[in-house]
């Protein structure tokens, strides 16, 4: 399997979770439940964006430079990364709220960008034995067997 696959196939499983946190903030007012929901998803978004940062950016960086499409990607991770450590600061509802609603928006862009930008330009720059042997590598990490 491509990196590539795998990694939206992840997208497609953190798009359910991005409607659930959604849900939980708007439906409640237990800010515990809220940051709970969104406890989940930090696990799920750091794991996801450490997998590209160790295993796809190194080798998109020849190609493309630590500038551009790169730099936007990472700091696009710093960003998110700091909206889910505001989210755990916040004890008031509407606060928490508003920074849940600037992480899921923030996240969703970035996914739009790497399904629409950044995946094609894996595909042009790298060869499908060099996805495949990513593919391998984020198996190993997932602890996913793959067969075929």
């Amino acid at each position: 399997m491509k990196l590539t696959d795998a990694l939206l196939g992840e997208h497609g499983v953190i798009y359910e979770l991005f409607a659930y946190v959604r849900d939980t903030a708007a439906n409640s007012d237990d800010v515990q439940q809220i940051q709970g929901a969104v406890e989940v998803l930090e696990r799920l978004l750091l794991s996801h964006a450490r997998i590209e940062e160790e295993l796809l950016f190194p080798r998109l960086d020849p190609h493309l430079g630590e500038m551009g499409p790169l730099a936007v990607m990472r700091e696009e991770h710093r960003q998110i990364e700091d909206l889910l450590t505001a989210a755990k600061l916040r004890s008031d509802t509407g606060a928490l709220r508003s920074v849940i609603g600037q992480l899921l928006d923030l996240a969703h862009d970035h996914f739009q960008k790497e399904e629409g930008v950044l995946f094609a330009m894996a595909g042009q720059f790298l060869d499908a034995a060099d996805l495949t042997e990513l593919g391998n590598d984020w198996a190993a990490r997932r602890k996913v067997m793959l067969t075929g």
